[in-house]
């Protein structure tokens, strides 16, 4: 994917900074905008997990058994069995049919 052209606005002792660490600024910026999404995605992610959706702290204290039990007759026609394809796993190779 081609890279889109932005334009910033830095002061001028942090360019300067920046010119002592990196010759390519661009590659600079682009490692630290790189590293403040992934933080917050992390922070998201924290957050998320202190704070969960009501529905998903129901299904926990439900328990996964309760929970499959439920849906189980409402979801019976979701899948064909007799449409799938019979398969196995070979170590070094991966999934291979079960036939072979």
């Amino acid at each position: 994917m081609p890279a889109a052209r932005i334009t910033i606005t830095l002061p001028p002792e942090l360019v300067s900074e920046i010119d002592r660490r990196e010759r390519n600024r661009s590659r600079f910026v682009l490692d630290a905008v790189r590293r403040e999404i992934h933080r917050r995605r992390r922070e998201e992610l924290r957050r998320s997990l202190d704070h969960p959706h009501p529905e998903s702290s129901e299904l926990a204290d439900a328990g996964l058994g309760e929970w499959g039990a439920r849906g189980a007759a409402d979801d019976a026609n979701l899948l064909d069995p007799s449409a799938g394809k019979s398969i196995r796993w070979v170590e070094g190779r991966g999934w291979a049919d079960r036939k072979k």
